[in-house]
């Protein structure tokens, strides 16, 4: 088996990883620090064909396959895991259902926009009472005339405060429960639309998070994408790619923080020399780096499935989701345990790295709903 990357995602790595250190490391502090969402960055990467990797050229994108999508996350989050969930949300959970199931003016509308970053997308499926268990939202649309009428209230929504366009999923026939859902293409300024409650989060602070309120939101009835009925379908079908671009995520978090460790144990000095020369330290080196790569193989797995046209990665995407998520966590831990006190402060970005990492195992699916579908796809 050939684990190569192709000399086109090559590439995009070396770009990517050339554009984080130079634009993004250093204002990663703050960027945190202010929690304002980081427009003039998503400008330059849009002309780098960040914001739309794997839309065809034709609708404006890059044209590129799944794994240099998941190489581009993972680049970007390795300097600053606020900007790689933004990249990562407009990619995978805006344009990629509508370029999946738009028809032909929605894609023509859309696509070009969001891959130019004149508008960033975010997908508006979680709930106040609907987080793990997504079949149960109780968003409501209804038809009257050429707008479906839509009502609720979304929660955690990444890239809400600054998003101009949102995939968002109401009931259209409460009988039929999940079956009932479908999917809307919704744009920021519509009659009826509001942003609520920006949500004060422990890490990727600049993510502009807030509720969304539809008060007899009117929506165009081309906006509806797919067909009535679909929406359940559409959002599963998204989480699974979405969870690759995560996976990707949290293993960028973790070399950013793996590479912090090792430049701080050369350097820091207890008993006459330097901590990397203790056994122990050593140890926990080579447990990270060793999780890290399992981790990274597992997300360009399941991004090979993908690229490879297969109808169902769910077990893929999510053991790759799952695995990276806990890797994350792990990884930033022992990172602060090497930096010692100063890994509980802010000199070092390895703090930042920590509380960022906790999120990889709530969103896109908590670490307990992944083990669910890995087991139920083995079991079935």
């Amino acid at each position: 088996m050939n684990f190569d990357l192709t000399d086109n995602q090559k590439l995009v790595r070396d770009m990517v990883r050339d554009f984080a250190e130079k634009e993004l490391k250093e204002k990663a502090v703050e960027i945190d620090k202010t929690q304002e969402f980081p427009w003039d960055i998503l400008k330059k990467m849009a002309e780098l064909g960040l914001l739309g990797i794997v839309v065809p050229e034709e609708y404006g994108g890059a044209g590129m396959d799944f794994i240099s999508l998941a190489i581009a996350v993972e680049e970007i989050s390795r300097a600053c895991a606020s900007t790689g969930v933004i990249v990562a949300v407009n990619n995978s959970l805006t344009a990629y259902p509508i370029e999946h199931w738009g028809n032909e003016d929605q894609k023509k509308k859309y696509l070009p926009l969001l891959c130019k970053g004149e508008k960033i997308g975010a997908f508006g499926l979680t709930e106040p009472n609907a987080g793990s268990d997504a079949g149960s939202i109780e968003s409501t649309a209804r038809l009257e005339g050429d707008y479906y009428i839509l009502n609720g209230t979304k929660r955690f929504i990444t890239n809400g405060g600054e998003a101009g366009i949102f995939v968002v999923f109401a009931l259209t026939n409460k009988e039929l429960k999940h079956k009932g859902i479908s999917a809307f293409i919704v744009e920021d300024g519509s009659e009826g639309f509001s942003k609520g409650k920006h949500e004060e989060l422990m890490g990727i602070r600049a993510t502009a998070n807030c509720e969304l309120i539809f008060e007899d939101c009117k929506v165009p009835k081309e906006n509806l994408l797919g067909e009535e009925g679909m929406g359940f379908k559409i959002a599963l079908g998204t989480i699974d790619v979405s969870r690759i671009d995560i996976g990707a995520q949290a293993v960028g978090i973790s070399q950013g923080a793996l590479e912090e460790a090792i430049k701080y144990s050369k350097e820091r000095k207890q008993f006459g020399k330097p901590i990397c020369e203790f056994e122990f330290i050593q140890g926990m080196i080579a447990d990270m780096a060793t999780k890290i790569n399992a981790a990274r193989l597992l997300v360009l797995r399941a991004a090979y499935i993908k690229d490879k046209g297969e109808k169902r990665f769910s077990l893929e995407s999510a053991m790759a989701k799952w695995y990276a998520s806990e890797v994350a966590v792990d990884v930033t831990r022992q990172s602060c345990q090497v930096h010692g006190g100063y890994g509980y402060t802010k000199d070092y970005p390895v703090e930042r790295m920590f509380r960022d990492s906790k999120i990889m195992e709530l969103y896109e699916g908590t670490s307990e709903i992944q083990k669910i579908v890995i087991a139920r796809s083995l079991l079935r």
